[in-house]
């Protein structure tokens, strides 16, 4: 880097901070368009994102936070680590989470942007979840395998698919013989191949158009001012320091009370920094809750970015001014092979941001928010058989739909919030959609009245989901949390509502099934899945009148409700 960096204005580092942007954004158009699962062209579960030489994030525009706020730095780190002479036309696979990436479902391929002069000027990222990643069981998330080797994943930790801009297709055939539904991946590799070329093309240009040095003298400046709005954020905040936890179900694996996660959360306003301990929290466990490096320090920073100013850049600037503190070997930590992370971008890292954003909240009126709902409920689940229309495998995570927003300091819930992990950025599928590309109806979606969680802000409510397959057998795979652990309020506000799970048989009877399963559906039986709602902020005596009122006509709450629990 020269010593002397020409000046940048306001206006120049907000020019060219859309330019990076508008870049991560083709980027996730190319995969939205050109992804084969539907977990790709309908859900839109994929990121992009730009880092630097020296692996900082600098651009992510419109990606989950789970999939890039800490990850993709760790990644390329990686990927330098490994390969330590990258040149142009290489690109590299990686779905390591002992090596940063968020759980091996994440498929992501690096591609390090080198100018014509051979130097290493930026890598980007292009990751995409995959509906089957040859887990020993038809689902990307097992939530019971004891280590990896159960888990049965392939895991590719920064390995090198092209050199010269040509494809390895060892690499590919190993894939296609182990994925369930080999074309259906090789579209979607094919798409994140297609989207971080793009993204290098698009840097390169910029280069050229601006000027290498111009570049780098934006990436300090770009990266310094959002620490600086970072810190100016932090420093509105009161200082002090709090513990909250937030517990997750038990399950095959877990201690019989549950997973509780605890979030030691210290605000020193006067030094503009917040530091968050998470390494007092138990070992690695024999299942797939344990996080990713990634997803621990990734779902403590969405607990921060929920409890500030929104507008602070999300960046590795503003990241300086957070310290997540982590230890090897913890549930909520840094991993050792081979612990299994299948599940890692979302129960136990919902839990992780859950008690970072509610400890901000202890700490004064005006800050925080509420518990978001658990997820991966069956309305979220992972669907396969044989399509009796084809005769062909199919395979898909489905998102049916959840609610799960948790109120916030100063606004009701965002209903369609998912989980925390995924920000509300992922698409609700079609159910004319759902039912064209795999053979099932969806007999019902709907809210469920009076499981918001109350109070002076409103959780979500419950979303109910019922579906099941038509004219076949069908196994749907979920890891469903929140049961008995609901989405808690803070600050005087309520649980939100509990998930829960039936098979509807034949003759229309309900049964409650396990919360973690991989459950054979008949043709004529239907699954039921309610989803969780989110958390209140405030107490429910103190919502506006007026608001309640508008909560009874829209069908959010009942009259009885109304009376019994906000006092109208």
């Amino acid at each position: 880097m020269p010593l002397d960096l020409p000046a940048l204005d306001g206006a120049q580092l907000a020019v060219l901070n859309n330019r990076f942007e508008g870049i991560a954004r083709k980027m996730a158009n190319t995969l939205l368009r050109a992804g084969r699962s539907g977990v790709l062209n309908r859900a839109r579960d994929f990121s992009a994102c730009i880092v630097t030489a020296d692996n900082q994030l600098l651009a992510a525009a419109e990606s989950l936070p789970i999939h890039v706020l800490s990850g993709p730095d760790l990644m390329a780190a990686a990927m330098q680590q490994f390969h330590p002479q990258l040149r142009k036309g290489d690109a590299f696979l990686h779905n390591s989470p002992y090596h940063g990436c968020s759980h091996p479902a994440d498929h992501s391929i690096l591609v390090p942007v080198i100018d014509d002069e051979g130097i290493h000027r930026f890598t980007v990222v292009a990751k995409a979840h995959q509906a089957d990643i040859g887990n020993s069981i038809p689902t990307t998330y097992h939530g019971t395998a004891r280590d990896v080797y159960e888990e049965g994943a392939l895991i590719f930790p920064a390995v090198k698919v092209q050199q010269d801009y040509l494809t390895n297709n060892d690499i590919v055939r190993m894939c296609e013989m182990r994925i369930r539904v080999p074309e259906q991946w090789k579209g979607d590799f094919l798409a994140m191949i297609g989207a971080a070329r793009i993204g290098e093309r698009e840097v390169l240009a910029l280069g050229r158009e601006i000027g290498w040095n111009q570049l780098e003298t934006f990436k300090t400046r770009w990266l310094d001012y959002s620490e600086e709005r970072m810190a100016d954020a932090i420093s509105k905040l009161p200082s002090g320091t709090r513990i909250a936890t937030s517990t997750h179900d038990a399950i095959a694996g877990t201690p019989e009370q549950g997973v509780q996660i605890k979030a030691q959360v210290a605000v020193l306003a006067d030094e503009k920094k917040i530091i968050i301990d998470l390494r007092d929290n138990i070992d690695a466990l024999p299942c797939g809750l344990n996080l990713s490096e990634a997803c621990a320090r990734t779902s403590a920073l969405i607990g921060v970015f929920n409890s500030i100013e929104h507008t602070v850049p999300k960046n590795a600037g503003a990241f300086r001014r957070v310290d997540v503190r982590l230890r090897e070997n913890c549930v909520a930590g840094i991993p050792r092979h081979p612990t299994s992370c299948s599940a890692a971008t979302t129960n136990i890292a919902d839990r992780v941001c859950a008690a970072t954003q509610a400890a901000i909240a202890e700490l004064a009126e005006g800050f925080g928010m509420a518990e978001v709902g658990a997820g991966l409920s069956p309305a979220s689940g992972v669907v396969s058989g044989v399509d009796p229309r084809t005769g062909k495998v199919f395979i898909n995570q489905l998102f049916l739909g959840a609610t799960g927003g948790g109120a916030t300091a100063h606004n009701d819930a965002w209903l369609t919030y998912l989980h925390a992990g995924n920000g509300g950025l992922c698409f609700i599928d079609s159910i004319e959609l759902d039912e064209l590309c795999q053979p099932i109806w969806v007999r019902s979606r709907r809210l469920l009245p009076d499981t918001e969680g109350a109070g002076r802000l409103r959780g979500a409510s419950s979303l109910e989901v019922e579906f099941g397959p038509v004219n076949c057998a069908v196994d749907v795979a979920f890891v469903s949390d929140g049961m008995l652990n609901g989405p808690k309020g803070v600050r005087g506000g309520e649980t939100g509502g509990c998930s829960r799970q039936y098979r509807r048989n034949r003759d229309g009877t309900l049964v409650e099934v396990e919360q973690v399963n991989v459950l054979h559906l008949h043709n004529g039986e239907t699954l039921v899945s309610i989803t969780s709602g989110g958390g209140g902020y405030g107490k429910p005596s103190e919502r506006d009148r007026a608001l309640v009122r508008h909560d009874i006509a829209e069908g959010w709450i009942t009259p009885e409700r109304a009376k019994s629990v906000y006092g109208l």
